[in-house]
């Protein structure tokens, strides 16, 4: 049941990243802001893999990673400037839960 309760998480943190990207200059739409759409609709996707295959190691690996990776390119997106604070900050706790509910699943297939 948590890669469900991940899945609709995920789908929340992309419809708010899509409002937050609104905000980003003209110049940075199909550069940075495309990027942070790709990882987010990449992480999504293996959410979605990882859920079908019978062997999950590999893709939760690669899920961690994009999570990781999201997390610092919405923090480049701050501190150059392109992402208020206040929705920084909002953006954050969606990845860092996000994250969270990963490394559960990554320890529950451990052992």
């Amino acid at each position: 049941m948590e890669d469900l309760k991940i899945r609709q998480k995920t789908e929340d943190m992309i419809q708010y990243g899509y409002v937050a990207l609104r905000q980003f200059p003209r110049a940075e739409r199909h550069v940075l802001s495309q990027e942070i759409r790709t990882t987010m609709w990449l992480l999504l996707r293996l959410i979605t893999v990882c859920n079908k295959r019978y062997y999950k190691k590999t893709t939760l690996q690669d899920m961690d990673v994009a999570v990781d990776l999201l997390r610092s390119q919405v923090r480049l997106g701050k501190e150059l400037g392109y992402l208020p604070f206040k929705k920084y900050e909002a953006w954050s706790r969606h990845i860092d839960e996000i994250g969270r509910m990963v490394g559960g699943w990554i320890r529950s297939v451990r052992g």
